[in-house]
């Protein structure tokens, strides 16, 4: 491939890996890949730096090697002023994180060999993005655009516990984490609106805004999304009692949950939620990252970037 690349590598990735492996994962690269530049990232937010400039510099393939949350941040590289700066420039992914869900909707696999054959072999396609809109931990007004999936509720939570963890060389497994959150976590009262029309206000243990088809390493909480359709699937669960989410969490990684009846579907282009409850807080995630709290607006963004892989 002579398309003139920029890689872009979080060495911290899968739990530091990445940086042992680098050697190997560059020597992959040159065997598929003619020339490129390569940078790592020694802080957060600095990949969505590296793409932003890169792009603007003429790039036209970035390749991001680490987790969703890196995949995220290279992604918002691409958009400035809230518009893509170079709808040809391409994302391309080696997985090399913790979870690796979004690559799970692009068929591309974690072995490094097959996934670097997705970067030079499969075709580009223009897949949909996310954006939403949130009060970020300043209590400013934020916005980030994602690729997978951000959720409301107890996703942020969980995440927020697999973070700590990490940063305390604990155990981040997100099943895990999703259980002992759950045991002291209480529903929260939630207003929603899709597409305009509200829905009656209740209590939700989750709400998620899902592009991609899974998360939280491996649920497919939204076995029939699609990426470039011009629709979220958002899916709902309202409160249940612990031996209720006991008999059904495991339903979420054959993805047949959807059944449930505190479970609903429902697809559309702009969501909107806020809390009921003004004192209590309701934690987002974007994309394995937990970023701020409702209220949030989250839109479509139709057919907005070119990503390498097999839908």
């Amino acid at each position: 491939m002579s398309l003139k690349t920029q890689v872009i590598v979080n060495p911290e990735s899968n739990k530091g890996r990445t940086r042992q492996k680098w050697d190997q994962i560059k020597d992959g690269l040159k065997s598929f890949l003619k020339e490129f530049k390569y940078e790592f990232t020694e802080k957060p937010l600095q990949a969505t730096e590296i793409s932003r400039m890169a792009i603007k510099e003429g790039t036209e393939l970035i390749v991001g090697v680490g987790g969703d949350g890196t995949i995220n941040e290279i992604a918002n590289g691409f958009y400035e002023n809230k518009k893509i700066i170079n709808p040809d420039t391409t994302l391309g992914i080696v997985p090399s994180g913790t979870g690796c869900d979004f690559t799970r909707s692009l068929n591309i696999p974690l072995g490094l060999k097959k996934a670097l054959k997705v970067i030079t072999q499969a075709p580009s396609n223009l897949i949909d993005t996310g954006r939403v809109r949130f009060k970020n931990h300043s209590g400013e007004q934020d916005e980030r655009f994602f690729l997978n999936v951000s959720d409301f509720g107890i996703g942020g939570e969980v995440v927020k516990k697999v973070n700590e963890n990490r940063m305390e060389r604990k155990t981040s497994s997100y099943l895990k984490c999703l259980i002992s959150t759950f045991i002291s976590y209480k529903n929260k009262k939630i207003k929603i609106k899709i597409d305009g029309e509200d829905l009656p206000e209740d209590e939700y243990l989750i709400g998620t805004i899902s592009n991609g088809r899974i998360f939280g390493k491996g649920m497919k909480i939204a076995p029939k999304a699609k990426l470039d359709d011009g629709l979220f699937d958002v899916v709902l669960v309202k409160g249940m009692k612990k031996m209720e989410f006991f008999r059904n969490v495991w339903k979420i990684y054959s993805g047949s949950h959807l059944s449930h009846p505190k479970i609903s579907l429902i697809r559309g282009k702009r969501i909107e939620a806020s809390g009921a409850d003004e004192d209590k807080e309701v934690l987002i995630e974007v994309d394995g990252e937990q970023v701020g709290t409702l209220p949030a607006i989250f839109e479509i963004v139709p057919r907005s970037i070119l990503v390498k892989g097999h839908l």
